[in-house]
């Protein structure tokens, strides 16, 4: 009767593996609440913000906006790290993911009552220190509760959030939302759908309790060598996304046949729709497999070829078969880099810590890309830009082959067993 209670216990679990209810509840859960992660920043950095700085600078909107991305990014690196290593020493997670959504909520009201340039600077600081509150305790919460074996697919699942993010901007740009307020309210309502029911619902995790058998752990400086080297893959391939999706109009534009500023629309939405469902199904299948680094070496070798596509073309059809390559190829290095990367974390006891360190590789090339571009572009043109960028990503695919250790041993593979 007891084996038969156990069984009952388990469902097939998400995508074929065994698993418990509980372990796939709290899996979405933290997959739901980091795509609200994405949706508190996305709409408000992307769009309302620009608005409100053209709204109180004018003319020199640009220049402000620049000195908010940049002051911005300053806080929510130094930000992500500090509150990464607080909530390791003290408090729990859930508490201090609680407190910045939040803070991240009173930051919005900061962001509205902005009356100058330099307000809006200061209240887009707050709101970058509030929101890594919230993301670096939730990052952290989420390495902990999900275990190896199923890396794969919470990386894929994680890989939702800028599609949901591009779509909450839509939805917070709806022209019955006729005011600045009303549509910072929009965003507040989504964030707080996603997030809430992980802080209500998401108990403290139990598969740590059910401690799965970790591999024998690697000598330190291994261990530091080898989260350094997945540190620069990242940072590699997030300066090559941040520039060329933010370059791609004025890219495209240099084009003998141009595309339309709707036809560059339609194809960054079609690399995104299409990067979802492949990053999700190679994560499932890179958990069936036990290995990260194939399917990592492999998306970065792609994604150089279809930025070589783009960098040595002028036809434009060519230049949309090299982006959508890239885009789809660059959303499976990061899913799955992601897991890969919480497998290897240097001290389990300093996750949070230690994936802040890694969140700077997200928020540095904000700062490297627009450098980077007024360095090549006016001397040697965009395409030289784009060619540069293949040999990074390229890169990064062999800092991710000089890795040592990969592999989720076969123990952490099946199902731990679950008391009565």
């Amino acid at each position: 009767m007891m084996k038969m209670s156990r069984a009952k216990g388990r469902t097939a679990g998400l995508f074929g593996w065994r698993a418990s209810r509980h372990d796939d509840r709290l899996l979405l859960l933290l997959a739901v609440a980091n795509a609200g992660g994405v949706i508190a920043y996305v709409p408000l950095l992307t769009l309302l913000l620009p608005a409100h700085m053209a709204e109180l600078a004018g003319d020199d909107r640009i220049a402000w906006l620049s000195a908010a991305t940049l002051a911005g990014a300053i806080a929510a690196s130094l930000a992500n790290v500090a509150f990464g290593w607080a909530s390791d020493a003290r408090w729990s997670r859930r508490g201090w993911a609680a407190t910045g959504l939040c803070l991240t909520m009173l930051s919005y009201a900061l962001v509205h009552r902005a009356a100058s340039p330099q307000a809006l600077v200061v209240a887009i600081v707050a709101f970058q220190i509030a929101l890594n509150m919230l993301l670096a305790a939730l990052t952290a919460w989420t390495a902990e509760a999900v275990p190896d074996r199923r890396k794969g697919l919470l990386g894929g699942l994680l890989a939702a959030g800028q599609p949901v993010g591009a779509l909450a901007g839509v939805i917070a740009t709806a022209p019955i939302l006729t005011t600045g307020w009303m549509r910072l309210m929009a965003v507040c309502v989504l964030m707080l759908i996603a997030i809430l029911p992980v802080l209500a619902f998401g108990a403290r995790p139990r598969i740590q309790a059910t401690a799965v058998a970790e591999p024998a752990r690697s000598p330190p400086a291994a261990r530091r060598r080898d989260f350094l080297l997945l540190w620069a893959a990242r940072l590699l391939v997030q300066i090559a996304g941040v520039t060329v999706f933010g370059f791609l109009l004025y890219y495209l534009a240099t084009l003998p046949a141009p595309p339309s500023d709707a036809g560059v629309a339609r194809l960054s939405a079609i690399a995104s729709i299409l990067a979802f469902p492949v990053a999700l199904r190679l994560g499932v299948v890179s958990d069936r497999m036990g290995r990260r680094r194939p399917f990592l070496v492999t998306a970065a070798a792609v994604a150089g070829a279809g930025l070589a596509m783009m960098g040595w073309t002028v036809d434009f059809a060519a230049q949309a078969v090299g982006f959508v390559v890239f885009a789809c190829s660059a959303a499976v290095f990061l899913a799955l880099h992601a897991a890969y990367a919480m497998e290897l974390l240097p001290s389990p006891a300093r996750r949070g810590r230690d994936l802040g360190i890694l969140n700077l590789a997200n928020t540095l090339p904000s700062v490297a890309a627009p450098l980077l571009t007024l360095w090549l572009v006016p001397h040697y043109g965009f395409a030289m830009l784009i060619r540069l960028l293949a040999l990074a990503v390229l890169l990064a695919g062999v800092c991710v082959l000089l890795v040592r250790r990969d592999g989720v041993p076969l123990s952490a593979r099946r199902a731990p067993p679950r008391g009565p």
